[in-house]
């Protein structure tokens, strides 16, 4: 975002018994596809929306949307939310005419400014309240935009529904990282280049398959656990290794990082590497409860030591001849 530019203002318009002024600031934001103009009344309320609006061809904000907004009823609406009115970029009072040749843009690149204005403005969900043309813009911006609808659609692709609902302080920290990431635009362009990725047409015994070892690794819980579960089916089994993490949602590098370094640490072992590492803090703690049981009855703690080297998720150190799927 290049240029900000603010100018504070005080609109005069007739007054309902006992209201006061409301004070308006005037913004002028930077966006890819040129400079756009609107104006914030009242100050954000928390856990509110803002009302955000976009008016029709031939207006701008004033003329669409002040005989609405200074209604004596819509006074009790307005006192409760923040409201940013948008211009259309050359629509604003004073505008200059552009130049000849000025390629205006599109609705679909008006839609496209928004979220450089929520950006700026540091909200993360609005109402939207268009007219016309400012309707298609806001219906435009519903499917693509960076409110709640793609950030929330990435937190949840990246969690599992479980996991958001309980809002734990793992999800409110990622939440905020997304909501009030400073190259939010960029998130976006990430975000749609992975919703137009193209089938892998991955086939078992056919000519499309990764001919490597592979570890592939999901939680129980995790958004995507069927389409890992799919990939795992097509995949070469003499050199995949499977392994589903329980108590584990979409992350499990962030939930269970403990389980995935001790399955990791055997994969690479399987691979001919880092065949004198020591055991993890994990492995450790669980050998040292198996001894211990050992002097009760040798033959139960060996059956055991392989159940729980299965519960774990730890994967063969051999070479991946075979597929290994288990569950920790």
């Amino acid at each position: 975002m290049a240029e900000l530019q603010e100018v504070q203002i005080t609109e005069e318009k007739p007054l309902l018994p006992g209201q006061t002024p409301e004070a308006a600031k005037t913004h002028s934001v930077e966006t890819p596809y040129g400079s756009v103009t609107f104006t914030v009344y009242g100050t954000p309320k928390p856990k509110r929306p803002a009302i955000l609006t976009y008016h029709d061809v031939g207006l701008n904000y004033k003329s669409c949307f002040q005989p609405l907004f200074q209604f004596g009823d819509m006074q009790e609406i307005i006192q409760n939310f923040v409201r940013v009115h948008v211009d259309a970029p050359g629509m604003e009072e004073g505008a200059p005419v552009f130049p000849l040749g000025y390629q205006y843009p599109s609705l679909d690149q008006l839609a496209d400014m928004i979220p450089c204005i929520l950006q700026y403005l540091n909200f993360s969900t609005i109402i939207g309240v268009g007219v016309g043309a400012g309707a298609y813009v806001l219906s435009r911006y519903a499917l693509t935009g960076l409110t709640s609808s793609v950030s929330e659609m990435i937190l949840g692709h990246l969690f599992s529904q479980e996991e958001l609902s309980r809002n734990s302080e793992l999800i409110q920290k990622y939440r905020n990282i997304i909501t009030h990431a400073p190259n939010l635009e960029n998130i976006e362009l990430y975000w749609n280049s992975y919703n137009n990725r193209r089938d892998l047409n991955f086939e078992r015994g056919g000519d499309i398959t990764l001919k490597c070892p592979v570890m592939l690794v999901v939680g129980d819980q995790a958004p995507h656990e069927d389409a890992v579960v799919e990939c795992n089916s097509k995949l070469d089994p003499t050199q995949t290794s499977f392994l589903k993490m329980a108590d584990s949602g979409g992350q499990p590098q962030l939930t269970q990082p403990g389980k995935l370094t001790e399955a990791f640490k055997y994969f690479l072992q399987g691979m001919g590497y880092m065949a004198s590492s020591c055991m993890t803090r994990l492995s450790r703690s669980r050998t040292a409860s198996l001894t211990s049981a050992a002097s009760i009855d040798g033959n139960r703690s060996r059956s055991r030591t392989l159940s729980q080297s299965s519960e774990s998720g730890t994967l063969s150190s051999g070479p991946p001849g075979h597929t290994m799927e288990v569950s920790c």
